[in-house]
């Protein structure tokens, strides 16, 4: 399904083992009952039946042991503390943490065959953005972590791991993907477009990449098995966390807010004619049996926004200027514009680095808050007009901003336009990247070795590539 865009890493993201590439990622808070990621312990240690740990799945040429496993699964019930009915049965469970983990090693593998590699500065970044939805600093995070008995190692590992998978969704749906402007037109002009915006729930019953009819048969009992519990009085996000395969399912199968558009077609009218509360019957689709609730409906407003016009001065270090040097010659430009009165414009062509704004004096044009990410956006919204800024550290170098002005616009259409594109996008991406891991799942050599964690309904044989 198409989905809003992918937000920055979730404590929560990683406790579930969430598969940031899947079209059923949705973006989730941070958690709130548990904030520890699901960390390795040591090769040979104890695990809880007090058995030295082994190898529970082979996954090509790597290992899944069950000390991994069952920090997973604990970081999960840990997650579910506060209303552990909502999970499934035990071994039920253990076999949907499995299947993420394989899934997960199957897509790290495969971004690395491709020669896909994460920074440390990546894994910083994401670190800080973990950090900051939990209201911590990355001292706090890390001690928090290990504070815990977890390795901090292990949990930038585990978030390299996640930003490997996206970096491999990102190159895997790249040239498949393209929207021209008559599929935006034609997606404005639709009555679902103008629906409005639907909150959604699902559960997903998966059948194998070339199953054959007694998979559908299973998938399908398995499928009216979740119906008559929901009818029994099981809440559907507690049935999602039982009977749905789908990588959010330990989520409670919760899509968030989406224009109706979003939703495949073949699933719209069946939304649409769904009261708030309701559910659908289980759906056919192309990878199995769905399962959808109609949370909520809202319609969308005009979209008033603020923005604003200002120019910029940029200093950016090189092999020839360091960052101290950069910051010395933006505080000194600054001075030059402030105290000496000198022209803003002729300066910015004078000096700045900025290759888009430079031969304009600097000008940015009218743009919205966050246009030119959050360090301008914290400084264009507290200064005056006409009132230059000191030097802002950013990504790109330290600028000095001036703003120059501030206007109310109405961005209703453009917006409209946009958002039409994404969601084309994003629907076109999901199913292509489904497509893809539900064929690296069954052509890869998976070999579960535990046999009560098998999937008694799964009838793929581990094959070799």
């Amino acid at each position: 399904m198409g989905q809003a865009p992918r937000a920055p890493y979730s404590m929560k993201q990683i406790l579930a083992y969430s598969l940031l590439a899947t079209s059923l990622l949705v973006a989730v808070p941070p958690a709130q009952a548990q904030l520890m990621p699901s960390a390795q312990p040591s090769q040979g240690a104890s695990v809880g039946n007090g058995s030295l740990d082994r190898i529970v799945a082979v996954v090509e040429e790597d290992v899944i042991l069950q000390s991994e496993l069952d920090e997973a699964i604990n970081a999960i019930v840990r997650q579910y503390a506060s209303n552990p009915a909502q999970l499934p049965p035990k071994d039920v469970l253990a076999r949907q943490v499995l299947d993420r983990l394989v899934l997960m090693k199957l897509q790290v593998q495969r971004a690395n065959d491709q020669g896909i590699r994460v920074s440390d500065q990546d894994v910083d970044q994401a670190a800080g953005n973990v950090a900051q939805q939990n209201k911590m600093s990355l001292d706090q995070l890390r001690a928090a972590v290990e504070q815990d008995g977890y390795s901090y190692a292990a949990f930038r590992q585990q978030l390299s791991d996640q930003i490997v998978a996206q970096k491999l969704h990102e190159s895997i749906v790249r040239d498949q993907v393209t929207v021209t402007d008559a599929e935006v037109n034609n997606l404005l002009a639709s009555p679902t477009y103008k629906a409005g915006e639907v909150h959604l729930a699902h559960i997903q019953i998966s059948t194998p990449a070339g199953g054959g009819a007694s998979d559908i048969a299973q998938a399908q009992t398995k499928a009216e098995e979740a119906i008559k519990a929901i009818q029994g009085g099981m809440d559907f996000n507690a049935a999602a966390i039982r009977y749905s395969d789908a990588p959010d399912a330990l989520d409670g199968g919760d899509l968030g807010w989406r224009r109706l558009d979003e939703v495949p077609p073949a699933f719209a009218d069946a939304v649409s004619s769904l009261k708030a509360g309701e559910n659908t019957p289980a759906l056919r689709g192309p990878t199995g049996f769905h399962i959808l609730k109609l949370v909520e409906t809202r319609q969308p407003g005009r979209q008033i926004v603020t923005e604003y016009h200002a120019r910029q001065i940029l200093i950016k270090p090189s092999e020839i200027v360091t960052p101290e040097q950069a910051e010395k010659k933006a505080q000194d430009i600054y001075t030059r514009v402030v105290d000496k009165k000198e022209d803003f414009a002729k300066v910015a062509k004078d000096e700045s680095k900025d290759n888009t704004t430079a031969n304009n004096g600097g000008d940015m044009g009218w743009f919205v808050k966050d246009a030119w990410g959050q360090a301008i956006a914290a400084q264009v919204d507290q200064l005056k007009d006409n009132e230059v800024s000191h030097p802002i550290q950013t990504d790109a170098g330290w600028i000095v901003l001036q703003r120059l002005g501030t206007r109310q616009s109405d961005l209703t259409d453009q917006l409209q336009r946009d958002q039409a594109r994404q969601a084309i996008g994003n629907r076109k991406a999901d199913e292509a990247y489904e497509n893809y891991l539900r064929e690296l799942r069954s052509t890869s050599f998976v070999d579960i070795r535990v046999p009560e964690l098998k999937d008694p309904d799964d009838k793929q044989v581990s094959t070799t590539p």
